[in-house]
Parts: structure tokens; C-alpha cells; sequence
């Protein structure tokens, strides 16, 4: 299995890591690099092992302000154009909003991370124009309601369910089968308790696809993984997700993550030389 982009592609042997940038002045976490701080920032974490950049320019923390299509351009291009023609590693632009897409991808974009699931119209049929890569995720309701309602019943059939529709919906448009990523959305409309259900979980998601799980920082991680500071319980729940057959994690701090998947991957090999 792998991930075709525009100049290249990502194949799955190991376990990819996505490293966050986020241009925003009120992301939970990490938000107000300006352009200089964010381009460090950037090459600090391909220094680390980041395999993806992904460039956020519109926070969905728990209420968060909706910022316009012009705004959301002008924090993400800047770094965007940097990047690209300073890195062979793929850019990824995590954005809902199909103009603020159009503009990345003509900046040069190789990814369109999509939280609202290529549901805006014209969003699709964008990116199976343009020939880049996409991550379809799952997000419960709309970006108005995704922090104060909670999904009912079976969160891992109901999201398995949607992201059906939204492959079919993406094929249908036209986009490879090679280029898309899917994403059961921690964090977005779940419960605490669903949220570790979903890591746990994660190679159910695939339906043929590679899938991404972003659990950096979230909230379910302080219930879940009591004592940890956030970025080592970020580290441990991105093992629990690649453990369950998540392809690829979207973390803050790409190098504790990355050390904790080598330990893993490195007592893996030594388990089956023994068993040789």
C-alpha cells in the first residue's frame, strides 16, 4: 500500500509520522509561529523524522472562532511556498474550505487534509482536478456543533460507515484510490471513551486506504494516560494506534514519538529473529 503525491510517493513499511504546524494565533496548543518561527519550526521536526508537514491555518479547538477564506490564505501561503521549494517532503494543508484549498494547491500543496471529509462543496472534484493526495476524515455533525455533541451508539461503525460514503463519494469524483488517506477523526464529536475505542481500533478504518490517526494533545489523553505529560502520552497512544494498524500518526512533537515507534518497531524485529 502506498500514497501516490504529486512529486513522489509514501510507501507504508513503517509507520509514517505527520508533524503539526500550526499558523494560527489560537490553536491549543501551539499556535502564534509567525512565518520565520514557523519555517524553523518546520525543518526542526524533518530534522526529527517528520515524513508529512502539515500546515493548519484555522484552529478547531474547543471554541474556536471560524476565520474567513481570505485570512486562513494569508496565514498558510507564506510558509507554504517556503517549504515547498526548500524540502522534498510532502506538504500537507489541513484546511475545509475548497477556496483555501484551490490557493494551497496552487502553491504548490501535495496533500489536502480535509476534517469536514470533502463534504463542501466542490471539494472534491478540486482535488481529483488537481492530482494531489487527500485525507478524508471523519468529523461528528458540522464545525459548529463537533465540540458540544458527542456521537450515540457504535462510534467505530458509524464512523466506518461515513468514511464508506465518503470513498465512494471521492472515487466518484474522480480521485485515485492511490491518493487518499483516511481518518476517523479523534476528538472530533467523540467522547472520551470513544476516543481510545478509535485508537484502539484504527485498522478498521482502512477499507483499503492507509490511515492516519492524529491523538497529539487531545483532551481523552489527560483521562486515558493520567501522569503522562501530554506529548509522552501523545507518544504512547500513537504506538497504541500503529499497535492496531494505523499507517501513519499526526503528532506535535515528532521526535519523542518517533523514539518511542523505533523502540517499538526495533523490539519487533528482535522478537521475530528469535522466533527464526
Amino acid at each position: 500500500m502506498e500514497t501516490q503525491w504529486r512529486r513522489g510517493r509514501i510507501s507504508y513499511e513503517r509507520p509514517r509520522i505527520m508533524g503539526i504546524l500550526n499558523v494560527t494565533p489560537d490553536s491549543f496548543s501551539d499556535g502564534g509561529l509567525h512565518t520565520r518561527d514557523a519555517l524553523e519550526h518546520a525543518f526542526r521536526m524533518i530534522d526529527e523524522g517528520a515524513d508529512i508537514i502539515d500546515i493548519g491555518g484555522e484552529s478547531t479547538r474547543p471554541g474556536f472562532t471560524p476565520v474567513s477564506a481570505a485570512e486562513e490564505i494569508g496565514r498558510i501561503l507564506p510558509v507554504l511556498r517556503d517549504l515547498v521549494g526548500s524540502t522534498g517532503v510532502p506538504i500537507s494543508v489541513d484546511t475545509m474550505k475548497p477556496e483555501v484549498a484551490e490557493a494551497a494547491i496552487g502553491a504548490g500543496a501535495d496533500i489536502i487534509n480535509d476534517v469536514y471529509g470533502l463534504r463542501a462543496e466542490g471539494m472534491a472534484q478540486l482535488i481529483a482536478s488537481s492530482g494531489v493526495a487527500t485525507v478524508i476524515m471523519h468529523m461528528h455533525g458540522d464545525p459548529g456543533t463537533l465540540h458540544s455533541e458527542t456521537m450515540e451508539g457504535d462510534a467505530v461503525s458509524g464512523i466506518i460507515e461515513f468514511l464508506r460514503g465518503r470513498r465512494a463519494a471521492a472515487l466518484d469524483a474522480g480521485i485515485r484510490e492511490d491518493r487518499i488517506i483516511m481518518d476517523p477523526g479523534v476528538g472530533f464529536g467523540k467522547s472520551h471513551s470513544q476516543n481510545a475505542e478509535i485508537v484502539e481500533s484504527a485498522g478498521k478504518f482502512s477499507l483499503g486506504h492507509p490511515v492516519l490517526v492524529g491523538a497529539s494533545r487531545k483532551r481523552f489523553l489527560k483521562i486515558q494516560l493520567p501522569g503522562m505529560s501530554a506529548d509522552e502520552a501523545t507518544a504512547e497512544m500513537s504506538l497504541r494506534a500503529v499497535r492496531a494498524g494505523a499507517d501513519m500518526v499526526r503528532v506535535h512533537d515528532v521526535g519523542a514519538t518517533r523514539r518511542v515507534l523505533e523502540e517499538y518497531l526495533s523490539q519487533s524485529a528482535r522478537c521475530k529473529d528469535g522466533d527464526q
